[in-house]
């Protein structure tokens, strides 16, 4: 490994040359060359073939980088919008295409392995974080906290995503600035206890200091976890600072001395309002799916959610050719398990119940509710060219919170 390099990682010119593909389609595509066979021109779908921990569905994310990476080559591509739910298969078991590529296999097949990574990284983090929004509710703060638990070059992608999928606010600062056009959140970290405790003599210099040097629209969150007991250390922050300037605490206790967390945020509230002073709890540290609730019935207004979003499990997603144009038509093929054929993607808009068909066939009608159906596969790229609009970033967070109200956490909309 030589030193023309400073972290090993690929550049975004790599990226669009191919160079993160696996070895084996650059060798397909110089075999095809040879036998002059690159220029078949295929139907390409983009399925799920599997959820993780028995999801129901889930949400697309990555195609905003999708479409970058195969914007100007001679194809053409269908997918859902960008923050559609999606399921592994229709009402009637049909495996669903999100996305279609049909054009010149030999001119799009090195690009298989980095959409793949979009599409699934993307959808993952998207999923996951809708997942914790749906059992948070709609009330509770949501902050990505994600920045520090993945790779710092995909961690404004993490963190766009999480708040597509529903976060309120992302403590990454690049993202936040330049892709999110908001300002980052966060709170302060143990470090800046820890030096005001040793230097001034009293860890409560240091929210004193937070509140002082920190401008007026960055919420006053002091944490209260340090040295002493969350109580103790929470009524005497919200007493450093004052009452009337403080937001609330932040908990990051260790799991090895949490004991009943949902009884500690019982008893941080009850002691604050027992002395008049008022203040709400936020919590980071550890925080998934299955805490959320007992902590919201115990009183916490906002969460810090690392880990659980940035190592969200991938959604599983696969390209598979499913027809061949020759000789004027498409013909239909496709490996085991698969479904061939030139595909529609029918959605009835009440009840988000999917119905597949084939390119021909008519129109169905809603099997659930009988309502109409709108086919959902729209122009993304046509002869290289992006045609399809993205919306800003909190147009699309309120079109995927929008079908998160329609959905259950365990079950498809038909189920």
């Amino acid at each position: 490994m030589g030193d023309d390099y400073l972290f090993i990682m690929a550049t975004p010119e790599e990226i669009k040359e191919g160079k993160t593909t696996d070895i084996y389609f650059i060798r397909t595509v110089k075999i095809l060359e040879e036998d002059n066979l690159s220029n078949v021109v295929v139907n390409a779908e983009f399925t799920a073939s599997g959820f993780p921990d028995n999801y129901p569905w889930a949400f697309l994310g990555g195609l905003r980088d999708v479409a970058k990476l195969l914007e100007g080559l001679p194809i053409d591509v269908d997918a859902m919008p960008e923050g559609s739910v999606f399921y592994k298969e229709d009402y009637y078991g049909v495996k669903e295409p999100v996305m279609v590529i049909r054009g010149p296999y030999g001119k799009f097949a090195i690009y298989e392995t980095p959409v793949l990574g979009f599409l699934c990284m993307g959808s993952g983090v998207l999923t996951k974080t809708a997942r914790l929004r749906k059992v948070a509710g709609d009330d509770v703060i949501l902050i990505s906290f994600g920045a520090r638990r993945t790779h710092p070059a995909i961690a404004p992608f993490t963190a766009f995503y999480a708040y597509i999928g529903g976060c309120n606010a992302v403590s990454c600062v690049l993202s936040a600035e330049k892709f999110l056009n908001m300002a980052p959140a966060g709170t302060m970290p143990h470090s800046l206890i820890i030096i005001y405790s040793v230097v001034k003599g009293d860890q409560a210099e240091a929210w004193r200091a937070f509140d002082r040097v920190m401008p007026p629209e960055v919420p006053r969150i002091m944490l209260c976890d340090t040295y002493l007991d969350e109580t103790t250390e929470s009524v005497k922050a919200v007493e450093a600072v004052g009452p009337d300037r403080v937001w609330g605490v932040r908990l990051d206790t260790p799991g090895s001395r949490r004991g009943n967390f949902a009884a500690i945020v019982r008893e941080v509230l009850w002691e604050l309002r027992a002395r008049g002073l008022k203040g709400k709890v936020f919590v980071s540290g550890g925080i998934d799916e299955d805490v959320i609730p007992e902590l919201v019935k115990a009183g916490v207004s906002g969460f810090g959610i690392g880990s659980a979003i940035d190592n969200a499990r991938i959604i599983d997603i696969a390209m598979d050719i499913t027809a061949i144009f020759q000789n004027g038509q498409w013909v239909p093929c496709a490996k085991r398990g698969k479904f061939s054929g030139v595909k529609k993607v029918y959605r009835c808009p009440d009840c988000l119940t999917d119905a597949i068909t084939l390119e021909n066939e008519p129109k169905p009608k809603c099997p659930k509710c009988g309502g109409e159906m709108e086919n959902i596969l729209q122009p993304l790229i046509r002869n290289g060219k992006i045609v399809m609009e993205f919306p800003e970033p909190k147009e699309e967070r309120e079109y995927v919170l929008k079908q998160l109200k329609k959905l259950d956490l365990n079950k498809r909309p038909w189920d």
